[in-house]
């Protein structure tokens, strides 16, 4: 059975770091032969780490909203087949919120495993063009696909003081939501939000900081209203709810889900969904308690502090 906290023993890569890499193997168990769906491909960290274990004769199905993640991630998994052949992965550009969809494009009814990083790629955050930074100027863009729905400038110059205090304080948990909305709406009076430099610079002086001051600070004073509107403008909570009820229907009978998430509460629909899930006998097992990084992966990954990773197994 899964251990509940595990230290990682994987050596980590300087420019991608997967997180939770060694308990997700752990949850996961991967062997070779199985069939195992990353709906979050991302860099293909998790992804060529279980390609290699399920190599060969096995299957990897990535899955990412992000075109421009599935590039960067074909060659790291095309050299896990160079060194460890025999197995196969489909890479497919969707939203994990449409998993059946996907298997039945790549005629696959059931699979052995389903993984679910429920983040954003260090790709996204470090490209200024995506808008995703608050320490980099550029386009407050932050959708994932860009192809698709309206950027956050649309919602932060749109939704009333009330609506983006909500989402705020809902999806970022911060507690000066009041007066940063109050802050954007008074700001957009004068000129529109356009970029992410603007949207920095409001927050930090609703939040009393300098930017100085917030350049040093352990928890950027801008991160959470950053992370609200990611999550607002990809519709993340009401993807990962759809993922979550289809989840014991692509599961073959001992199949195991595994999802990481960063913000609580997207944990506690991932812990309600496992929880009723096993008290209607659908799933035989899970964890206990969130698994967390140990000490040694938070200080390699500043991204691992608020990663939590829960597991189910099918019945």
């Amino acid at each position: 059975m899964p251990q509940d906290r595990i230290a990682p023993t994987v050596t980590y890569d300087r420019l991608h770091i997967p997180v939770l890499l060694e308990p997700v193997l752990t949850a996961i168990n991967p062997r070779p032969g199985q069939t195992i769906v990353d709906c979050t491909t991302g860099l293909g960290g998790h992804a060529s780490a279980l390609l290699r274990k399920v190599s060969p004769g096995g299957r990897l199905i990535g899955i990412d909203f992000d075109p421009a993640n599935l590039e960067l991630a074909r060659p790291r998994l095309e050299e896990v087949l160079r060194v460890s052949p025999g197995g196969a992965f489909e890479l497919f550009q969707n939203n994990f919120a449409a998993l059946p969809t996907v298997l039945r494009q790549a005629g696959v009814e059931h699979v052995d495993a389903v993984l679910a990083d429920v983040g954003v790629a260090s790709t996204q955050i470090d490209n200024p063009e995506r808008g995703f930074s608050y320490r980099h100027k550029g386009p407050l863009d932050m959708r994932m696909d860009p192809t698709r729905g309206q950027p956050a400038s649309a919602l932060v110059n749109r939704l009333s003081e009330r609506e983006l205090s909500q989402a705020f304080l809902d999806l970022g948990d911060e507690t000066d939501a009041l007066a940063i909305a109050a802050a954007i709406v008074e700001y957009r009076k004068s000129q529109p939000i356009e970029n992410t430099q603007q949207l920095t610079a409001i927050v930090c002086r609703a939040r009393d900081f300098t930017l100085q001051r917030a350049a040093g600070a352990k928890l950027h004073p801008a991160a959470r209203t950053f992370q609200a509107l990611r999550i607002l403008v990809n519709r993340e909570l009401a993807n990962l709810d759809r993922l979550l009820a289809v989840l014991p229907d692509v599961l073959r009978p001992g199949g195991i889900a595994a999802i990481i998430s960063f913000h609580s509460g997207e944990d506690r629909r991932v812990k309600d969904a496992f929880r009723d899930g096993l008290r209607a006998g659908i799933y035989q097992d899970a964890s206990d308690d969130p698994i967390i990084a140990d000490e040694a992966e938070q200080r390699s990954n500043a991204r691992a502090r608020s990663a939590k990773l829960r597991w189910a197994r099918r019945a």
